[in-house]
């Protein structure tokens, strides 16, 4: 029976780079939630997609030498593949580079601007380029960005702010008036008494430094913010006009929950609201600001060789292993925890021997005992049969009291409990036992029944978490009735019913072979990493090592192209030491070889080598970004060759 509406979104992903296992966490949360909420019979739209705009983007993509669009297309692809491997069952997948959306993101910038909400002015301050955020000095932490921690510099432009300083006591009264608005109970704290009460300060919602972004109608100059852009996502997707909105907003809208990590919640609880306000449309019922998914203890980093990829750990693991881990090992408030051989004991411990053992000699011993069909008996109980059943019946409870408050990992313990319970009972019972004497046979078709019906319960409660597993689950047992609500009462698998065959649901991994092949690719993917940043000249570096470059002069004696590799030519170089020097240079798109032969060109001469695409590369060549897309390799031609460069 339908229960009504429930919209759940995700946080867009901000194409950047590929995105590791802590950033997929989310959406594989966002899916649980949203399969559970199908499974109890609401109607679910589940919404996720990317945010594709900004300065970061402009520069990822000049660095790449392609556009930004062909570099968020990639990108919002991987990210795309990546949600569509962990099995997640999102509604619609937004990309603010979508048509509908930028048009919408428009209406809705012009309608603020013409009501007064939005007005011109100039910024000036200091400005995070990774975190697309202007700060004023006192707001800085040790002169660093206070979000992130990198550094800052001095920016001053034109821009459009939005007047969150009008709309401070409304936001400040509906948070305190709508106690779990902003969940869990810390955020709504630290979001009153850091960042509301103390004074909001209108915000810069346009930028004229770069152009990839929405441009203000009109006002081309300058380009829509994230803010308005990409916190819009969640209404333009429904089809929000402000001119007249179409029959999914009305129906969905406000959303239930919106899920975020903890870094955004005073984007979602502070500016999303107050542009909802201005708007005059409903706020969302809940933001929960969920913890980080850290490497052991530290943040992943490909430069430590520790980061993980969603779509590496299925394939080493599969998907629904790789589901359990992210649900199962998340704490509620704190920052989880993953590594290698934590996956790996957890696989073993809880999936291949609690719940792929139980349902595994459950269905052998019908097939043994039984030939696969239990005959029916109308035994009473006896001694142990009670716990089980309640057991079972709290497990529900137990789980519908997580869910309602997105304890997920609490909900997930609570079925694993119930597995472990289960085995108890294969132990109390003695079913090998009870098989030898004729006299028992009845019992022993009573107590696999409630092993039988334990197991459907289980295939049930773990849809959400691990669809594909909770699937095998009900066709060996060779059941139908994995319904939410036949879980009311014990006893619903049908008697007489023959059972499917029994197969492994997870096979034990062997642990020290599978550590020692992850560390092999753990240590190649850094050392890979680290040729590729000295290569690119991407590695951030201090004026004590900056000082140690050795820059020289070298003149272009040949150049080809480098057959595995598009963007690549391949440059031999004089550098005055007597000896060729080879260096591969992503600059393929702005020039033919033949241009290049004859040039002078300064060198990083004391890079370490690294091979790319087959070609050994000595060094790195000077160049220059002058627009969007062209770029500019250094000429030198009146210096002679070896020349330092001071």
């Amino acid at each position: 029976m339908e229960k009504g509406k429930f919209y759940i979104t995700t946080a867009i992903a901000y194409t950047s780079r590929k995105p590791h296992i802590g950033n997929s966490y989310e959406i594989v949360l966002t899916d649980a939630i949203a399969r559970y909420k199908r499974l109890q019979g609401y109607d679910v739209f589940f919404l996720t997609g990317t945010d594709e705009h900004g300065q970061k983007i402009d520069e990822y993509a000049k660095s790449a030498g392609v556009s930004p669009k062909e570099y968020v297309d990639k990108v919002a692809g991987e990210i795309r593949a990546i949600c569509d491997r962990l099995n997640t069952t999102y509604d619609k997948f937004i990309r603010t580079t979508d048509d509908y959306h930028e048009k919408a993101v428009q209406k809705i910038f012009n309608k603020l601007y013409e009501q007064g909400d939005i007005y011109k002015s100039e910024y000036e301050g200091m400005y995070c380029t990774p975190c697309e955020s202007f700060w004023t000095s006192s707001q800085l932490k040790d002169g660093k960005c206070p979000d992130c921690g990198r550094e800052c510099h001095p920016a001053k432009e034109e821009a459009y702010f939005l007047r969150l300083s009008k709309y401070q006591k409304q936001l400040e009264d509906y948070i305190e008036q709508n106690e779990n608005f902003i969940y869990p109970e810390s955020r709504k704290k630290e979001m009153l008494n850091n960042f509301i009460k103390p004074g909001l300060q209108d915000l810069c919602v346009s930028r004229t430094s770069f152009k990839w972004g929405i441009p203000v109608t009109f006002d081309p100059d300058h380009v829509i913010y994230v803010w308005i852009d990409a916190l819009s996502n969640y209404i333009t997707a429904l089809g929000y006009d402000p001119d007249g909105s179409g029959e999914l907003y009305k129906k969905y809208w406000p959303a239930d929950v919106h899920i975020i990590g903890k870094d955004i919640v005073r984007f979602h609880t502070i500016y999303w609201p107050i542009i909802l306000m201005a708007l005059g449309e409903p706020l969302p019922k809940q933001v929960y600001g969920h913890p980080w998914l850290l490497f052991g203890e530290d943040k992943m980093s490909k430069s430590k060789g520790n980061v993980i990829y969603a779509d590496d750990l299925c394939d080493l693991l599969g998907v629904d292993a790789v589901r359990y881990y992210l649900l199962s090992e998340m704490p509620h408030a704190n920052d989880g925890s993953i590594t290698y051989s934590t996956i790996i004991e957890r696989f073993n411990s809880d999936l291949a021997n609690t719940l792929g053992n139980l349902v595994n000699r459950t269905i052998a011993m019908m097939q043994k005992y039984f030939g696969g069909v239990l005959p029916v008996n109308d035994q009473a109980d006896d001694e142990f049969d009670p716990a089980l059943k309640e057991a079972a019946l709290s497990a529900v409870q137990r789980v519908d009291d997580c869910m309602a408050t997105y304890h997920i990992a609490d909900a997930v313990d609570a079925i694993m409990s119930f597995a472990k319970a289960c085995n108890k009972y294969i132990d109390q019972t003695m079913p090998w036992s009870l098989a030898k004497c004729e006299a028992q046979k009845g019992r022993l078709s009573t107590v696999l029944y409630n092993l039988t019906e334990s197991i459907r319960f289980l295939a049930v409660l773990f849809t959400p978490f691990m669809p594909e597993t909770a699937k095998k689950i009900g066709e060996q047992i060779n059941c139908d009735e994995l319904s939410y609500d036949s879980l009311s009462s014990f006893g619903a698998y049908p008697l007489g019913h023959p059972v499917g065959t029994p197969e492994p649901l997870f096979a034990r991994i062997d642990a020290e072979k599978m550590m020692a092949e992850i560390e092999a690719k753990q240590r190649e993917a850094a050392a890979k990493e680290k040729a590729i940043e000295e290569i690119e000249g991407i590695a951030k570096i201090g004026i004590d090592d900056f000082a140690k470059v050795d820059l020289r002069v070298a003149q272009i004696t040949d150049c080809v192209p480098v057959k595995r590799a598009k963007k690549l030519l391949q440059l031999t170089l004089d550098d005055g030491s007597g000896k060729p020097r080879t260096v591969a240079s992503g600059i393929a798109k702005w020039y033919q070889p033949a241009d290049l032969i004859g040039k002078k060109v300064i060198v990083v001469s004391n890079l370490k080598p690294a091979v790319l695409c087959g070609v050994e590369s000595c060094g790195m060549i000077l160049a220059a970004d002058v627009s969007e897309d062209n770029v500019k390799v250094i000429f030198v031609d009146d210096i002679p060759n070896g020349s330092k460069i001071r």
